[in-house]
């Protein structure tokens, strides 16, 4: 399921063992069939490291298809965007595909079902077809036309395509059975009318197809082995089945085999949802950092190593859960502790004065980049009389097990000295603005003197060097921890066409979720640093350098913090 070894097969991969021992294929090949209608998220990604993952671990093939027959809102930026999440995560696929390219082949395939007597022309309305399906306990009733001739249905189906009906006042259904247990099997909407400009054929069509009609199919032609998709495909399945042999002409028929789709705590995966916050500003775009969308992580930092490691310590189940997000967290941070060079940021600058240190006096200490990578270099920051602290370091009546800054308390600057804290500077509501300290001339750490210890190491920045940068800090976009189970990744196409807010919805989204802090200070080397390049600000957190960012101003977004132990201990 990505590059890492597992011993235990999954139950997908014994499905696909089983079908290769038998004969049933002789080979392996998937698709990774997204609809170009978004950018693709977190979940979108377990999907897309089994389609992509089975086929290589087996020596086989992966097709990229663009399943384009709902046109309202597909556009070819999705389309571009989704090529370059596949690419950013390292796979490759074999055949890049559209449904729209094969219209012609499936309009052809339904005429086909029309002669053989299992397709029909229905007139009556979406709310009587929804009345007469019936339910779970009741049978549906036969539409009024189920039983027009071949030749009418086949005049209409053509007129239909012409261009001659208005947009829903005809539909082509597969002709099944109406008292299926199955509701799906109840003479299904297999084409539409609905005219709208395509993304790709432009307006040559105004009938399209739909999913459940298109996609076996298209499968089926493709020549894929192996339909691998989430579990609300399963009671889909007979369905699938019977459009592929209804369909006829094919060897090979694939095997649909479902997995659990990814929940995750406080994340929405539904692209409705997410589409809702896009159009009416809740979030700045598709690729806004607290967006559970690839494009998004990628701007926010995250490695691509990172999600792939996450989807492989999730696994693939049968029965769906809900994993904590944290656990994505923890990914990111194995990925980039290894990798992100340290450096010093200021979140929110509290002024320090050596008050023994001497006006125009530098003092040049040399810091590594990283402390297991010798090989990631060294760099140097100058001390000064002037610095800055985090307002954090520092409280004025400190309470217990606080070991860093306060008045008559010492504690080191990391790489430095040793500092006391003298006195303060107050402003007239008793805030502190200024911390004045002595320096211990003789604990500079590499010195003979430096083997005194005290408890705190703070980071610093010198007032000579502190370049001045925006940081925002993200937490997720919805309060409630079970949020994700309870938004459905699929929807009717009405759902996914509307635009309203979703009932109850504005109360779930965290006000809290951005937080832009514009007073920071930064080291120069990070500030001169280039958009995407991801650092360690020491005791602070992984960032990566924004898009946003300019030459006056650097902007950095937190892609993960790092563990606090005093904001625990706090709780």
């Amino acid at each position: 399921m990505a590059d890492t070894e597992r011993t235990a097969q999954n139950f997908i991969e014994e499905f696909v063992e089983e079908d290769l021992a038998s004969g049933r294929f002789d080979h392996v090949r998937t698709r990774f069939p997204p609809e170009p209608n978004g950018y693709l998220h977190i979940g979108h990604v377990k999907a897309l490291c089994i389609d992509f993952g089975i086929a290589q671990k087996y020596g086989g093939k992966c097709n990229l298809r663009f399943d384009d027959t709902n046109p309202a809102k597909e556009d070819t930026v999705f389309v571009e965007g989704i090529q370059r999440d596949i690419e950013w995560l390292g796979f490759k696929w074999d055949k890049l595909h559209f449904a729209s390219d094969f219209f012609p082949r499936l309009y052809e395939i339904a005429k086909d079902l029309i002669r053989k007597g299992l397709a029909y022309v229905d007139d009556q309305s979406p709310e009587e077809m929804r009345k007469n399906r019936g339910t779970l306990t009741a049978p549906g009733v036969d539409s009024p036309y189920r039983n027009r001739s071949v030749e009418e249905n086949l005049d209409l189906f053509e007129r239909m395509k012409n261009g001659e009906f208005p947009d829903g006042s005809r539909v082509l259904r597969a002709k099944i059975d109406m008292s299926s247990p199955n509701v799906l099997m109840r003479d299904p909407t297999i084409y539409r009318i609905k005219r709208c400009h395509h993304h790709r054929t432009g307006d040559e069509w105004c009938i399209y197809p739909m999913y459940d009609f298109q996609h076996p199919i298209q499968d089926a032609i493709e020549g894929v082995t192996h339909s691998l998709c989430s579990l609300e495909y399963e009671i889909h399945r007979p369905l699938y089945d019977w459009m592929v042999h209804n369909a006829g002409g094919f060897d090979q028929p694939p095997r649909q085999i479902e997995f659990a789709r990814l929940n995750l705590t406080r994340t929405l995966l539904s692209k409705r949802y997410l589409r809702y916050m896009v159009e009416n500003h809740i979030v700045s775009g598709w690729d806004d950092p607290r967006m559970p969308t690839l494009v998004a992580m990628r701007r926010r930092g995250y490695p691509a190593e990172a999600v792939k490691d996450f989807l492989v310590r999730v696994g693939v189940a049968k029965a769906d859960s809900v994993v904590d997000g944290a656990l994505l967290e923890a990914c990111v941070r194995d990925a980039l502790g290894d990798s992100a060079p340290r450096g010093m940021a200021v979140l929110k600058p509290l002024k320090l004065t050596l008050s023994n240190w001497e006006e125009g006096k530098v003092d040049v200490i040399t810091m590594e980049n990283h402390p297991d990578h010798p090989e990631m270099g060294t760099r140097e920051v100058r001390f000064t009389k002037h610095l800055f602290i985090e307002q954090d370091d520092f409280m004025l009546e400190p309470v217990k097990k606080f070991f860093r800054l306060a008045p008559g308390k010492e504690v080191r600057l990391k790489g430095a000295y040793i500092i006391k804290c003298e006195d303060v500077v107050l402003d007239e509501n008793g805030n502190v603005t200024e911390v004045l300290c002595s320096v211990d001339l003789s604990s500079r750490s590499g010195s003979e003197g430096a083997d005194r210890k005290v408890k705190g190491t703070l980071h610093w920045i010198s007032e000579l060097d502190a370049v001045k940068a925006e940081v925002r800090l993200y937490e997720p976009l919805i309060l409630d921890e079970d949020q994700a189970a309870e938004a459905p990744e699929e929807a009717s196409e009405e759902e996914e066409e509307n635009t309203s807010a979703p009932k109850g919805f504005s109360a779930k989204i965290n006000p809290d979720s951005l937080v832009t802090l514009t007073g920071c200070m930064v080291e120069p080397v990070i500030a001169a640093s280039s958009a995407g390049d991801r650092f360690q600000f020491l005791r602070q957190g992984y960032f990566c350098k924004d898009q946003d960012s300019t030459p006056e101003k650097p902007v950095f977004n937190r892609i993960v913090p790092l563990k606090d132990s005093w904001a625990k201990q706090k709780q």
